[in-house]
């Protein structure tokens, strides 16, 4: 199970209000402490079921309640998922994560044929993540069995601010999704984004909300807003490149084991932010030229990247459970 610092609200404020620069090096310390520094895992995010999203909220392009023009699609073949999958693999992918625009897993045939996709991308052998909204705790357990490695469920911001974001479900459902994933032994996979018109201490106490979750998460995306013409957030001023640094160095001192994941909003940034990005504890990001339905770098900008820092793609059999129980006792050591 992933580990993190034992600390108060108070203490992740103190933390998050460090000078940049020192913030960045005590996160780069963390990270060279538990990581190799020059490894990034190379994730593919696919959207197999796209558009008519009961949820408002308000940043996504995918909610019923905005005209964003975007074309809907049904819940793809499982033929397709393994197409997709084995595409992914072969290009260097070791994480194929499933996003569905649903409020919430209903069981029936979709639902199903969603488990034989998880058992076809388990056969490549890269992990297999899924976002499938709000679950019970026997649809938790299916998953599981289907041979899912982990479950995305972000809680978006802090709490207090959360109602700004979505009035269509509470912060308290994404909290009772998530300990039904880690109770049947799914990896937690949580986060949050950036530019939703969330203050500083919006952001602390996301920060402190992942640290209080009922299991820890192994993986925690940091995204930052694509505004999207139609939805209420369509004229949000974008996220600097330094508030984004901060996040990532912060969750990477609170989660020493985890996988830091550099999300969206990641086509804005300069090869120098990325660079800052990995340096203050980012080890995962997203391939391909579109994260869901936002525009993202490509393959090949990613190659460049990477040859110009030189890093290197984590090699699959470096499995993020595996990996995060190895460190699991020195972290604690480290408390």
């Amino acid at each position: 199970m992933a580990q993190h610092h034992d600390a108060d609200r108070a203490a992740i404020a103190a933390l998050f209000h460090n000078p940049i620069l020192d913030l960045i090096y005590q996160a780069a310390t963390v990270h060279r402490d538990h990581h190799d520094p020059r490894e990034v895992q190379v994730c593919t995010l696919l959207s197999i079921k796209t558009g008519g999203c009961p949820e408002d909220c308000g940043y996504c392009s995918q909610s019923a309640h905005f005209d964003t023009n975007l074309e809907k699609q049904p819940l793809l073949s499982i033929a397709a998922v393994q197409e997709a999958a084995e595409h992914a693999a072969g290009a260097g992918s070791t994480r194929f994560c499933m996003g569905a625009a649903w409020r919430q897993v209903r069981d029936g045939d979709e639902f199903d044929r969603v488990l034989d996709m998880i058992r076809a991308v388990a056969a490549t052998g890269m992990e297999v993540c899924c976002t499938l909204g709000m679950l019970d705790a026997d649809q938790a357990r299916r998953l599981k069995e289907a041979g899912l490695t982990a479950y995305n469920h972000n809680l978006d911001s802090g709490e207090n601010y959360y109602s700004e974001v979505v009035s269509t479900r509470t912060y308290q459902d994404r909290i009772d999704t998530i300990g039904h994933v880690g109770r049947a032994g799914i990896n937690v996979c949580c986060g949050g984004i950036l530019g939703l018109g969330e203050s500083d201490d919006d952001r602390i106490d996301l920060l402190y909300a992942l640290t209080q979750l009922p299991t820890a998460p192994e993986s925690i995306p940091v995204n930052a807003l694509v505004p999207v013409a139609g939805t209420p957030m369509a004229d949000h001023q974008r996220t600097s490149a330094w508030e984004l640094i901060r996040m990532i160095a912060c969750t990477r001192i609170l989660f020493p084991a985890a996988m830091v994941r550099l999300s969206a909003g990641r086509d804005r940034l300069s090869d120098t932010a990325q660079a800052l990005c990995f340096l203050a504890g980012a080890n995962s990001i997203f391939s391909g030229d579109k994260l869901l339905t936002t525009p993202h770098p490509g393959s090949d900008a990613d190659q460049a990247l990477f040859d110009l820092l030189d890093l290197e793609a984590r090699p699959a059999n470096a499995g993020a459970s595996e990996r995060v129980d190895q460190f699991a006792e020195s972290v604690v050591d480290r408390r």
